[in-house]
């Protein structure tokens, strides 16, 4: 039973709140709220109406599925805005018919010091860097680093070990060092836990706007 009275009105946190506990009325304001923007966006990339309808259904379809799982969302918006150019970067290295746009970005409207310091280039190539990554490794770094998940909490989600979620990590960090290395301080990466390092990086990257 919803515990919160839900309408078009109804704010972000009540319809995650509600959505959480598996009401569809809640995913249905939100597919209503926030559809058609990720539909433009999509477009705004791939230029097919038709793929970009269906990259932003994929979206919502994961939404759904990981309600029960998903973590501390402070932007519902912005955190759409993520799954939807993640989906976008997919589609690209998948079919390899276009190039992502020179301005594709993962800014999610922020226009703090470390948005500025990082950078489009960083932005572009992260974006291209995690859909390199293998089925099994994206989805692990996804559900560490996108949805505030415990590696024990991802090990249940994917059937799999703790020590298995750990490999998966960090074979994926590995891989995400490798292909943004231009980006990391050559000097004083060494000193430090590479590890920490890159953990900070994309925390601050994606979460500037409390979306973790």
């Amino acid at each position: 039973m919803a515990k919160h009275k839900i309408d078009i009105s109804s704010p972000d946190h009540i319809l995650l709140l509600e959505l959480k506990d598996g009401n569809s009325k809640a995913f249905d304001v939100i597919f209503r709220r926030y559809h058609d923007n990720l539909c433009r966006l999509s477009y705004s990339f791939i230029h097919d109406a038709n793929m970009s309808q269906n990259l932003v259904q994929n979206v919502f379809i994961k939404l759904w599925e990981r309600r029960f799982i998903i973590g501390k969302i402070g932007n519902l918006g912005g955190y759409l805005t993520v799954m939807t150019k993640n989906q976008i970067a997919d589609y690209v290295s998948d079919h390899k018919k276009h190039h992502l746009n020179a301005e594709l970005n993962i800014s999610i409207a922020d226009h703090s010091t470390e948005n500025e310091i990082l950078g489009k280039d960083f932005e572009e190539r992260l974006v291209v860097a995690l859909a390199k990554l293998p089925p099994r490794c994206k989805q692990a770094f996804e559900l560490s680093r996108f949805e505030n998940m415990s590696n024990k909490e991802i090990a249940r989600a994917m059937n799999i070990s703790v020590k298995g979620v750990e490999a998966l990590i960090g074979r994926s960090l590995k891989f995400l060092r490798t292909e943004l290395s231009e980006f990391l301080p050559s000097s004083e990466f060494p000193k430090q836990n590479p590890i920490l390092f890159f953990l900070r990086i994309t925390r601050n990257f994606f979460w500037r706007q409390n979306i973790t």
